[in-house]
């Protein structure tokens, strides 16, 4: 694990906090080749041994910095239904991901070689969001998902083709994924619970 990836408050936090954003800002300013653990030591006001001694290397520090740059700000957006949720949801995370500086902070995160600490949150969050549209749906009466499957059907293609650049995640390809998902899953959620509403009335 990275020497010390639990968030802990006062002097930690703010050492934290400096290191975290003296790294994004040579990030913009110099570039990813460019910069080093004595750059951002300097940069931050501490000494390169707190650094070393924190995240362990280069490496590491930068994926805790992506990972950290992807935690998500809000919730995923509320449409009314589970897939126009879902919908909403994978479109955004294919573009944000796709970009420039997705792709980077992509690299970044897989970049980490003493573990896979910060891979693990950014999956964490994926998770979280997915979660949080499953509970939406059953709160609306909505049939569920099973979250693996929404992941290895809709994010995992996204990040290949991301990671190998060997395709763009077009909107198009995005919701052939959604129409693929439907089906290896089942029928559309919207026709189940209809389905149910009128064998009810029946």
């Amino acid at each position: 694990m990275a020497r010390e990836m639990i968030r802990q408050g006062g002097r930690s936090a703010r050492i934290q906090q400096a290191v975290h954003a003296a790294t994004q800002a040579l990030l913009a300013e110099v570039g990813r080749a460019a910069i080093n653990v004595p750059m951002i030591a300097e940069r931050a006001g501490v000494t390169p041994s707190t650094v070393y001694r924190r995240w362990g290397d280069l490496a590491q520090l930068l994926a805790d910095v992506a990972a950290e740059r992807l935690r998500p700000v809000a919730d995923p957006e509320d449409t009314g239904s589970l897939e126009g949720d879902l919908r909403a949801f994978v479109l955004q995370y294919a573009e944000e991901m796709s970009s420039k500086v997705g792709r980077g902070l992509m690299r970044d995160v897989l970049a980490e070689t003493g573990s896979d600490a910060a891979a693990s949150r950014c999956c964490s969050y994926t998770s979280a969001h997915l979660e949080t549209i499953r509970a939406r749906a059953l709160g609306r009466g909505e049939a569920g998902f099973d979250i693996d499957a929404a992941v290895d059907i809709l994010i995992a293609p996204i990040c290949y083709h991301i990671l190998f650049s060997d395709r763009d995640p077009t909107p198009e390809y995005v919701l052939s994924l959604l129409a693929r998902f439907r089906a290896l899953t089942g029928e559309s959620p919207v026709r189940a619970i209809h389905r149910k509403k009128s064998a009810r009335v029946a």
